[in-house]
């Protein structure tokens, strides 16, 4: 579940980045210094930078949800081990049989005397 949200929030971030770069600022083309006819446009004179302003700020507030739990997810969630640290903890979690040590008996020895 992490990952798909990662995988969203990248997506989001790179729809923001171009709907930043698409919008204009007020009065940057010559045309809108002389006022001309933008009212014939598909979304009208002021139409189409509500538009895309109200869908920027509908990426950002998504963008910002997946920020928001993406930062629970990773505080909150039981540390999960790689493939490799299972293999090596399998490895080294397994009882090791040792053979107790053996104290020699004095009594059995013959002596030397």
């Amino acid at each position: 579940m992490l990952s798909l949200i990662m995988v969203v929030h990248v997506l989001l971030a790179l729809i923001l980045i171009g709907l930043v770069v698409i919008q204009r600022g007020k009065g940057s083309s010559i045309g809108a210094a002389f006022g001309s006819g933008t009212s014939g446009t598909i979304f009208g004179p002021r139409g189409a930078t509500s538009f895309l302003q109200k869908l920027t700020y509908g990426i950002v507030f998504l963008f910002f949800i997946t920020s928001i739990t993406l930062s629970y997810l990773s505080t909150n969630k039981t540390k999960e081990q790689s493939n490799f640290e299972k293999i090596i903890n399998s490895n080294t979690d397994k009882p090791n049989p040792q053979q107790p040590a053996t104290v020699p008996n004095i009594s059995d020895k013959p002596s030397n005397n």
